[in-house]
C-alpha cells in the first residue's frame, strides 16, 4: 500500500495540466490524501476523458478551468476566484522530444511563458508552495550513472530538455527574489502504467512514449513499432531508461507538497529525482511486456532518433530519505496496468 498523508485541514491545490497523464493521476492521489484540487488545463494536450475518469474514480466533480496559461489575464482570473489556494503543482507543458526538435520556438514560448505567468500569479496572490514538474532530460548524456541531484547538468539533447533546465533556473531566480516561497523541483524519469482501477490512464491517439506505443501495437492499433537505435553503448544496444509507475510519480507530488506545507524543506528550492533506480533497456521493456501480456510484439529495429540520450537512471536516495517516498509498483505491475488500460480503451471503442 502507498502510505497515506493525513492533511490537518482540507487544503486547496492548483494542478496545471490536470487533464494530462501525470497531472490526472496526481489529482487522484491528492484527493485520496485529503486535499481539495482545482485543475487548469486548456485541453489542447489534455483530455476531457481524463476528467470524466477522475470523477468516476474519486466520486466527486473535478473543477477544471479551460484556460491557456499563455493568456495572463485568464490565469489571474483563476487565482482571483480561488483566494484560498495554498499550493500549485505545475505540469502544463509540451513534452515531445521530436516535436521540440522540429519546433523549438513553440516549446520555448509555451513551456517558459506559462511558467512565468504561474510564478508571477503565485507571487501576486501569495500562494507560497510550488512543485515544478521537471524531467530527467535535464541530465543529458550524464558522465556518471546513476545520476543524483547534485551532478553537473550536461548539454541538453533537445529543446524540450532545455526548457526544463531553463525552467529550473527560473524557479531558482524566483526564489531568490521571494525567499518566503518554498519550491520543489521534481525530476522524474519515465512514467508508465495506469491507475490500478483502469479508470484513468494515458490518453494519446498517437503517443510517442514507449509503453503506449507497445500496448497499441499489441492491441492492433499499430501494425508494428520501431525501436530507435541498436548500436548504443548499453548491454543490448538499445537505449536504457528508468521506468517508474505513474501512481508512484503521482504520490511523490503529494508528498512533496505536504513536505513544503509542513515547512520541512531545508532550502527554499529543493530538487528530487523520481525514478526506480533501475536501468531497463528498450528491448528488456518489450520482453517484460510480452511476459505479462502473453502477446508477441511485432517490432523492427531502426536508426537512432534525434534528441534521445543513450542511458539515464536515477539515484533516488534523497526522495526516499526526505520525502519518505518508496516506489510501490515493479516493472511487471507497470506493464500489467498499462496493458489493462489499453484493453479497456479497446473495449470502449468496440462498445461505442
Amino acid at each position: 500500500m502507498i502510505p497515506e498523508i493525513v492533511a490537518s485541514t482540507k487544503k486547496k491545490i492548483m494542478v496545471t495540466g490536470g487533464a494530462g497523464y501525470i497531472g490526472g493521476h496526481t489529482i487522484a492521489d491528492l484527493i485520496a490524501n485529503g486535499f481539495e484540487v482545482i485543475s487548469v488545463d486548456d485541453l489542447s494536450r489534455g483530455s476531457e476523458k481524463m476528467l470524466e475518469g477522475l470523477e468516476e474514480l474519486t466520486g466527486q466533480p473535478i473543477k477544471n478551468y479551460k484556460v491557456n496559461l499563455l493568456r495572463l489575464a485568464d490565469v489571474e482570473a483563476v487565482f482571483m476566484e480561488n483566494p484560498d489556494l495554498v499550493g500549485i503543482i505545475h505540469f502544463a507543458a509540451f513534452k515531445s522530444v521530436p516535436e521540440s526538435v522540429e519546433h523549438p520556438l513553440r516549446y520555448f514560448k509555451n513551456n517558459l511563458v506559462s511558467l512565468l505567468h504561474v510564478l508571477g500569479c503565485a507571487a501576486d496572490f501569495e500562494v507560497p508552495h510550488i512543485v515544478f514538474s521537471s524531467s530527467c532530460s535535464v541530465y543529458g548524456n550524464a558522465e556518471k550513472l546513476p545520476v543524483d541531484e547534485g551532478c553537473q547538468l550536461a548539454e541538453p539533447e533537445s529543446p524540450y530538455a532545455r526548457t526544463k533546465q531553463m525552467g529550473e533556473d527560473i524557479c531558482r531566480d524566483f526564489s531568490k527574489a521571494h525567499p518566503e516561497f518554498n519550491l520543489a523541483l521534481l525530476r522524474y524519469f519515465n512514467p508508465v502504467g495506469a491507475h490500478p482501477s483502469a479508470l484513468i490512464g494515458e490518453l494519446q491517439e498517437k503517443p510517442e512514449n514507449l509503453v503506449p506505443v507497445i500496448t497499441q501495437t499489441a492491441i492492433g492499433k499499430r501494425p508494428s513499432m520501431t525501436v530507435f537505435g541498436e548500436d548504443y553503448d548499453t548491454r543490448d544496444g538499445s537505449c536504457l531508461r528508468d521506468y517508474i509507475h505513474v501512481m508512484d510519480i503521482a504520490h511523490a507530488h503529494t508528498l512533496a507538497m505536504q513536505y513544503l506545507i509542513d515547512d520541512r524543506n531545508k532550502e527554499s528550492v529543493e530538487v528530487f529525482n523520481l525514478g526506480s533506480g533501475n536501468g531497463v533497456t528498450v528491448k528488456e521493456l518489450i520482453s517484460a511486456f510480452e511476459k505479462v501480456s502473453g502477446q508477441k510484439l511485432n517490432y523492427e529495429m531502426g536508426g537512432r532518433r534525434a534528441g534521445d540520450v543513450v542511458a539515464v537512471y536515477a539515484n533516488r536516495d534523497k526522495a526516499t530519505e526526505q520525502l519518505g517516498w518508496e516506489p510501490q509498483y515493479d516493472l511487471d505491475a507497470m506493464m500489467e496496468t498499462a496493458w489493462r488500460w489499453e484493453q479497456k480503451l479497446a473495449q470502449q471503442t468496440a462498445d461505442a
